[in-house]
């Protein structure tokens, strides 16, 4: 009887323990990993996630950049961070999908990561610079096909969204063009409005400003449906390039072993911005769906988009350079 009543009680103490951590959080300030440079679509939801848990959470949210890697090298911090949660990282289908199968990885993204929430999805878009004289996708392809050592794409990266998208853009067009990898997006924007790079299959909350600007024209989106801000812009499939999608989520994860109080108020909290009418209005305004996923539906969303990249990178023979 003595045993038992010790065990419970250490079990009262080890619960209080852990609610405590929760009560206390963040005690330090919080890291945002970001795997892209300043300015780009994750940096800027990053920054807007940031600035939300500051004010409600009580603490200190600073986002660090750490481009390169195919964003891997942001996730790698955050897998190994202490699992305390003062570690997150604002992660894509380019690092948890396609990067893994591209690059060989000192953690699983699958097992090191715990996933706190899908914040949104936005289709890619495809965009040429203003020197190009193409103002629809069959012009472009018309272009190409007579100057096929002329056109070049930008992505943000080697196995990036923007990189698979090229390469199933070439398959499904009959077209060839070449691959120009940069850092991140907004590097790779100053080369498309300078000339230099003709063309880029860039998410919509990264390339939406300098279409705004009239600096980048849009020709297609390579969603299943049009952008609700880009009303006007065909899919592929109705530019008549079909058989081919590809959209960019962004999420939001964890230190794998971070206490599950901590982890849950990280869950709850995401949910919560996510339904302020202010962060909805920001993202559709960079051409997103806000996320409307459970925990359980983004852990299965990780999943499936992981072992579809995998099947499709196989299938291209897609290689690091």
């Amino acid at each position: 009887m003595q045993g038992l009543k010790q065990l419970i009680f250490l079990s009262l103490l080890s619960l209080s323990a852990l609610s405590g951590i929760a009560q206390t959080y963040p005690n330090k300030p919080v890291r945002l990993m970001v795997g892209a440079n300043a300015g780009g679509g994750t940096d800027i939801i990053a920054r807007m996630l940031a600035e939300k848990m500051a004010d409600s959470l009580k603490g200190t949210f600073v986002v660090e950049n750490k481009p390169g890697a195919s964003n891997t090298i942001a996730a790698d911090l955050t897998a190994k961070a202490p699992p305390d949660g003062h570690t997150l990282l604002v992660a894509t289908n380019t690092g948890q999908a396609i990067a893994p199968h591209l690059i060989k990885l000192n953690f699983d993204p699958m097992k090191d990561l715990t996933p706190i929430g899908l914040v949104v999805t936005v289709p890619n878009v495809l965009v040429v610079g203003p020197a190009v004289p193409a103002n629809s996708v069959k012009e472009l392809v018309a272009l190409m096909k007579s100057q096929p050592e002329n056109f070049k794409y930008a992505s943000s990266g080697v196995g990036s969204t923007q990189h698979i998208a090229g390469e199933g853009f070439d398959i499904a067009a009959g077209v060839k063009s070449i691959h120009v990898p940069y850092k991140g997006s907004s590097q790779a924007h100053l080369d498309i409005i300078a000339g230099n790079v003709q063309m880029m299959f860039d998410t919509t909350s990264s390339a939406m400003g300098q279409i705004k600007a009239g600096k980048f024209k849009p020709l297609a989106v390579t969603s299943a449906q049009r952008s609700s801000e880009l009303p006007t812009v065909p899919t592929l499939a109705e530019a008549g390039i079909g058989g081919f999608e590809m959209t960019t989520w962004y999420g939001v994860f964890v230190t794998t072993g971070t206490p599950l109080d901590v982890v849950t108020k990280l869950q709850a909290e995401l949910a919560r911005i996510l339904k302020l009418p202010d962060v909805q209005a920001k993202l559709k305004g960079l051409g997103g769906e806000p996320g409307n996923m459970s925990v359980e539906q983004f852990t299965q969303l990780n999943r499936q988009e992981f072992e579809r990249f995998g099947k499709l990178i196989r299938q291209a023979n897609i290689k690091m350079q």
